[in-house]
C-alpha cells in the first residue's frame, strides 16, 4: 500500500544503516483517515540518535521516533511505570519494516509480551488522589448552572473517569483519541455508556446530566467509592499530580 511503500522509501533514503525500523499508528488500521500520519520508529547504533521530527515526506505527514537501544529502553521503562507506553504499542502493533541484525523482531516480541502482561499496579495513594479528584469534579458539575463551564467540567469528567476505569481493571492508560480506543477495548458497554452520555451532556439534553454523572458513580465505586471528606496529603505523602 501507498502508505507502506513511501514509509520504507522514507528510511532506506534517511536512514540506509538503520538497524529497524517500524511503522505504526492509525494509519495501519481501518481508522485511518485522511489526516492520518506515518508514525515511525527507527532505531540506530548511535548519533543522530536520539531525535523526534515531524515532516512531510511524499505528501505525507511522518512524526520520527528516532532512538538507539539503549534510549528505547530508557523510554519503554519510563512509559510503563506511566501506566501509558505509546512506544511498546507502536512496537508491538506497527510494522516491522527493516531489521538488519534480528534487533527489530527481538524489540516487537519483547513489546507484545510487556503489553500482553499489563502496566504496574496503580498505588493505593495514586487511586485515593483519582477518586478525590474525581469526587470533587463530579460535585462541581451537580452545583453547577453556567453552560459553559459546565462543558469544561464534562471534558474533564471524562477523561478522569476513563482514565480511572483503566487503572481499576488494570489496563494501560492512553491519552486523546487512544484513550477512547483503550476503553472502548476493555470495556465497551462502559465506554459506549460514558462516552454518549458525555455527549448527550455538553449538547445540555434533558436529562443527559444525570445520565453522565450516574456512570461517573459507578466508574468511582469500582474504584473504592466517592472520596472527599477525609482526605489529606502532607509534605511526607504529595499527591501524585492529578
Amino acid at each position: 500500500m501507498e502508505h507502506v511503500k513511501t514509509a520504507e522509501e522514507l528510511v532506506r533514503a534517511r536512514f540506509p544503516k538503520a538497524r529497524a525500523a517500524f511503522l505504526a499508528g492509525s494509519v495501519m488500521t481501518r481508522r485511518r483517515t485522511p489526516t492520518s500520519d506515518l508514525d515511525i520508529v527507527v532505531l540506530l547504533h548511535g548519533p543522530p540518535a536520539p531525535f523526534r521530527e515531524s515532516l512531510i515526506y511524499g505528501d505525507w505527514p511522518v512524526e520520527l521516533f528516532v532512538q538507539t537501544e539503549a534510549v528505547w529502553r530508557s523510554f519503554a521503562e519510563r512509559e510503563t511505570a506511566e501506566r501509558h507506553s505509546p512506544l511498546l504499542a507502536m512496537c508491538a502493533e506497527g510494522l516491522l519494516l527493516t531489521d538488519r541484525d534480528g534487533l527489530g523482531a527481538a524489540l516487537q516480541a519483547e513489546s507484545r509480551r510487556r503489553l500482553a502482561a499489563g502496566p504496574p499496579p496503580v498505588a493505593p495513594a495514586e487511586l485515593e488522589d483519582r477518586r478525590y479528584a474525581l469526587t470533587d469534579t463530579l460535585d462541581d458539575l451537580r452545583g453547577c448552572a453556567d453552560p459553559l463551564e459546565r462543558t469544561y467540567l464534562v471534558a474533564t469528567l471524562l477523561q478522569r473517569a476513563s482514565e480511572l476505569a483503566l487503572l481499576t481493571g488494570g489496563h494501560w492508560l492512553g491519552s486523546g483519541k487512544w484513550l477512547s480506543r483503550r476503553l472502548g477495548a476493555a470495556d465497551p458497554d462502559l465506554h459506549r455508556r460514558l462516552t454518549h452520555s458525555a455527549a448527550a451532556a455538553l449538547a445540555d439534553q434533558a436529562d443527559a446530566a444525570t445520565d453522565f454523572t450516574s456512570v461517573v458513580d459507578e466508574i468511582l465505586h469500582r474504584a473504592g467509592g466517592p472520596l472527599w471528606a477525609g482526605y489529606s496529603r502532607g509534605k511526607h505523602d504529595p499527591p501524585s499530580g492529578c
